[in-house]
């Protein structure tokens, strides 16, 4: 056989070797040892492999190099890898019985069991490889057993599998191996698989994680190529989606006392959801020290190597498993397959009588413990896995029909020789429906995009353990199509219906953000309240938000409500009560000025200058009135007017007593022999003083609002929670030259009035000026400190304030006396008084 058009296999390097004896002419390639012999064989012109754990222990012999060891003891059947190997040859007579896919052509058969050890399963790829003949002739080189293997059920053992048989190009089809590792196109150049990898898997799990709210789970797997590869890949999207694993622990079926480890770790912890990415072999153990702790109510979530176990559902299994959730592999119905796992392999495949061979007869012998199988049916409605393995074994046929170029009329070309490399170039092309509608593809990692179903643990109606499907994943659709799940149909651990909550900290309400715990998960934080003016509105937040400047947080801090907006109002009592002073002052002036209408032809009102008074007592009416000004919303208008109003009126009532005042210190004077001086200050020039100083403060009122007018303006700096509507000043230097002017002609007032208060007593009015200007400036004086600190609206109440107490002031210090005697002593209101010693 030419070594450079055909790829040739050697015969177990490490067992075969150039048998030379001493006197022997020729050297024979044979096997040292016994050869492994299959489970299940049957010959044929093309051959299949295949490699399943139809015993689930093994028992290893001591090695102890001093001797050959003994065989390996297999035990504990396995009845679903068990039934894997009957549904091969079912597709294998399948095809054979067709006339359409390879006519004229038998598919045969070597079936080994791996025992479910990666030991075990590199003796079956080695016979696969080599076959069972004890001697190969002369040369220790030639064509592989089989063309194709199918297996194995577990990611470890498909990867020994792979390796080995990889090299020589030998295609590996698994039907449940979905370790995402065997992807590597690199390393696993001739593997494949009807099942999706589990990077679908394990995405799809932390999807269904938090899809539940879970943020807290635990994390259990095998500690094999399976296990590491898709719990990485699971702890990875977990992260992503902002799922805190609480622990991750492994289990290895050859170190049982790290068990006990785990079951400690789930014993303390508070995670109520636990993630087990393992095989059912772990997944039993993991259960019977689970089942004997009794560690119950947790929330399960499996993958589709143990979710839909048969070999798990025990009597005490459901307290713990009860209400599990997982992915399990989606049923396909495959007509005729039940009938052959029942009856027909039994009455056709798996013969046991005289007729066999020495080697047949042997295996019969070694598996006897199968036939007690026979006729057991129990497991046939929770098929799933079967249609891989019946998908593979078609993918293989269909690989085989196109090299080989069969068709209905001339059948398959037997003069071709099946090259294993041609199988694997094939078998990437291969496009085709089986005859339950699935079409069967393989994608460029080798592996079918599959569809899994979402399975929950259920107590059927008879007390029985059920996989009911409550949604399914679809790797094949666009990712925001992928997931689809009935909550409603989901029974919860304990028999609930309602969905364990699994936190390391409770969600922070809107209003509150997370701050994480120092040393801790990022899932495991504590909530704390925004602050005054911060809001956030949604769970969970990092942190809160400032409220925009015109809005304030509500009591709840979910929230930015507009901020209130505060004025001295009219409607509140403060307003109220001012309006009340104010008017009540005007009253008094007002009835003042009607005292002294009516007794304007006395000595008394003539004495004090009556049209200067009338003045006054105007002026102190705009003065008082000037002051509802300030009360109300603020405007561009009122802020004008308010500020001028009360310049112009208090400069107006200012000038009047000044005047009031220099009349005093002329008649005085006028008084003196020789002295003329009252006729330079007549009514006229008194008139005239009183409209100049009265004018200046028009001027400047004039040019602060022309240069830079006061407005209403919203203070949002003094308080955070509420808005003052206010007047701004607009130019300060024109609201203190105002009020500077009116301090200037109260200050040359209070001089000159003081400097008369030792006249004669008939002209004393000078007395009465010094004390009111007094009080005036007093007053003016205490409301510059009072301005700047009162906040709010208490700005304006300070200033209202002012005004009015310097109006009373001046009201009650000049015309009171005046009026006492107009109403109660009007008998000193007489020429005679006035010139004379007269006590006002």
């Amino acid at each position: 056989m030419n070594m450079s058009s055909v790829k040739k296999v050697p015969i177990f390097v490490g067992l075969l070797v150039a048998y030379v004896t001493v006197g022997k002419p020729a050297s024979l390639c044979q096997i040292r040892g016994n050869p492994e012999f299959p489970v299940l064989s049957k010959e044929g012109d093309a051959m299949i492999g295949g490699a399943f754990s139809i015993y689930s222990e093994i028992t290893q012999p001591s090695l102890f190099f001093t001797e050959r060891p003994t065989a390996f003891k297999c035990t504990s059947i396995n009845l679903r890898e068990f039934r894997f190997a009957q549904t091969m040859i079912f597709a294998i007579e399948e095809i054979n019985k067709k006339q359409d896919l390879l006519p004229n052509m038998s598919i045969g058969y070597r079936i080994y069991d791996n025992c479910a050890s990666t030991l075990s399963s590199m003796r079956a790829v080695m016979a696969l490889m080599n076959g069972d003949e004890l001697a190969s002739g002369n040369s220790c080189s030639g064509q592989s057993a089989v063309h194709a293997i199918i297996g194995a059920s577990e990611s470890s053992s498909t990867i020994i599998l792979s390796r080995t048989a990889g090299p020589f190009q030998i295609p590996v089809i698994s039907h449940s191996a979905t370790c995402e590792c065997l992807s590597n196109r690199k390393e696993y150049p001739s593997f494949f698989r009807t099942i999706a990898s589990d990077l679908y898997q394990s995405h799809a799990l932390a999807e269904l994680v938090k899809s539940f709210g879970w943020k807290w789970v635990g994390a259990v797997n095998s500690d094999n190529d399976y296990g590491n590869n898709g719990m990485a890949i699971f702890l990875s999207a977990a992260q992503e989606k902002e799922v805190c694993v609480e622990y991750s622990e492994k289990i290895n079926r050859a170190e049982p006392e790290k068990l006990l480890k785990v079951i400690e770790v789930i014993k303390k912890s508070t995670a109520q959801v636990i993630v087990g990415f393992l095989s059912h072999f772990e997944m039993n153990n993991l259960l019977e020290q689970l089942s004997l702790h009794n560690i119950t109510g947790r929330q399960f979530i499996g993958v589709e190597a143990w979710i839909t176990a048969d070999s798990l559902v025990t009597p005490t299994s459901f307290s713990v498993l009860g209400g599990a959730l997982g992915f399990a592999v989606e049923k396909a119905n495959i007509s005729g397959l039940e009938d052959f796992l029942v009856r027909d392999f039994w009455e056709a495949e798996f013969q046991c009588n005289e007729t066999n061979t020495e080697h047949i007869l042997k295996t019969c012998k070694e598996n006897s413990d199968l036939f007690q199988l026979k006729g057991d049916d129990d497991d046939l409605e929770k098929l799933r896995y079967h249609a891989n393995i019946y998908k593979a074994i078609y993918a293989v046929a269909q690989s085989l029909h196109n090299i080989l170029k069969c068709s209905d009329s001339q059948g398959c070309d037997k003069a071709l020789e099946i090259k294993p490399w041609e199988v694997v170039e094939a078998l990437k092309h291969v496009n085709f429906t089986i005859k339950n509608g699935e079409r069967v593809w393989f994608d460029h990692t080798g592996a079918a995009v599959n569809r899994y179903e979402i399975v929950n643990w259920q107590r059927g109606s008879d007390g029985s353990i059920e996989f009911k499907p409550v949604g399914y994943y679809d790797a094949s659709l666009p990712s925001d199509q992928r997931f689809a799940l009935n909550s409603e149909a989901i029974i919860w651990p304990g028999g609930g219906k309602e969905a364990p909550i699994s936190v390391c900290s409770e969600s922070c309400r809107p209003g509150t953000y997370k701050v994480l715990q120092k040393g801790k998960h990022v899932c495991c934080f504590d909530c704390v309240p925004c602050a005054v003016g911060e809001f956030s509105n949604t769970t969970d937040s990092i942190d809160c938000k400032k409220c925009p400047k015109a809005y304030w947080s509500n009591q709840n801090r979910d929230a930015c409500l507009p901020k209130n907006i505060e004025f001295l109002s009219f409607t509140e009592i403060m307003g109220k009560i001012l309006v009340i002073f104010t008017l009540f002052g005007v009253l008094l002036t007002s009835i003042v000025a009607t005292l002294f209408l009516n007794n304007k032809d006395t000595p008394l009102v003539k004495a004090n200058n009556s049209e200067l008074s009338f003045l006054l007592l105007f002026s102190l009416s705009m003065c008082f009135l000037c002051s509802l000004t300030f009360i109300g919303q603020p405007t561009e208008w009122s802020c004008m007017l308010r500020h001028t109003a009360f310049g112009i009126t208090f400069v107006l009532c200012i000038s009047c007593i000044l005047g009031k005042t220099i009349v005093v210190l002329m008649a005085f004077k006028a008084t003196l022999p020789g002295s003329n001086v009252m006729k330079w200050f007549g009514p006229a020039q008194q008139k005239l003083t009183v409209l100049f100083f009265t004018f200046i403060q028009i001027i400047i009122c004039i040019l602060w609002l022309t240069i830079n007018p006061p407005f209403a303006y919203k203070n949002m700096t003094y308080y955070k929670e509420k808005i003052i509507l206010e007047c701004a000043l607009g130019s300060s230097v024109g609201f203190w030259t105002v009020l500077g002017y009116i301090g200037l002609l109260a200050l040359l007032c209070f001089v000159l009035a003081f400097l008369a208060r030792k006249l004669p007593d008939s002209f004393n009015e000078a007395k009465h000026i010094t004390f009111s200007m007094l009080i005036f400036c007093a007053v003016w004086l205490t409301f510059i400190p009072a301005y700047f600190s009162s906040p709010g609206n208490l700005t304006v109440a300070v200033e209202i304030f002012a005004i009015l107490a310097s109006s009373y002031g001046i009201l009650f210090c000049i015309f009171a006396p005046k009026c006492f005697i107009l109403v109660l002593k009007p008998e000193l209101n007489t020429k005679k008084h006035m010139l004379g010693k007269t006590q006002c």
